[in-house]
């Protein structure tokens, strides 16, 4: 059964040993933005407590919406934690305190089985 997470708005770092697959589904999902402001989200991926830098960054945003992107730690068996950063950024003539209601969650993405066939090789065998 695939894990799922959020890392938003906690930001807790998150233990991800025990995936199988090491591949998630990122959503990020922005609800209340105020006019005038960009959050910057990336996932950060971290070994023992050392900072390997981020992983992905996704998209700035400056509306509401939803951005949904892959990310894929399979080839870095040395990352053991994710955690998210963001950063709220203002500007223009009026200053209210910078906020956004925004959701980052993270969905395991189950390995695909040697059994299972793709689609391109099922239409190749029915033309054959």
């Amino acid at each position: 059964m695939p894990f799922e997470f959020s890392l938003i708005p906690d930001g807790a770092p998150l233990d991800i040993s025990l995936t199988v697959s090491r591949t998630f589904f990122c959503t990020l999902i922005v609800t209340e933005p105020i006019e005038q402001e960009s959050l910057d989200v990336s996932i950060w991926g971290y070994a023992d407590g050392h900072d390997f830098g981020p992983l992905l960054k996704l998209p700035q945003q400056f509306y509401r919406g939803i951005t949904k992107m892959v990310l894929d730690v399979s080839l870095r068996q040395e990352i053991k934690f994710l955690r998210a950063r963001w950063e709220l950024n203002r500007w223009g003539r009026v200053a209210p305190t910078p906020m956004f209601a925004a959701r980052l969650q993270l969905e395991e993405i189950p390995p695909m089985s040697r059994d299972t066939t793709t689609k391109r090789a099922v239409l190749t065998a029915q033309s054959s």
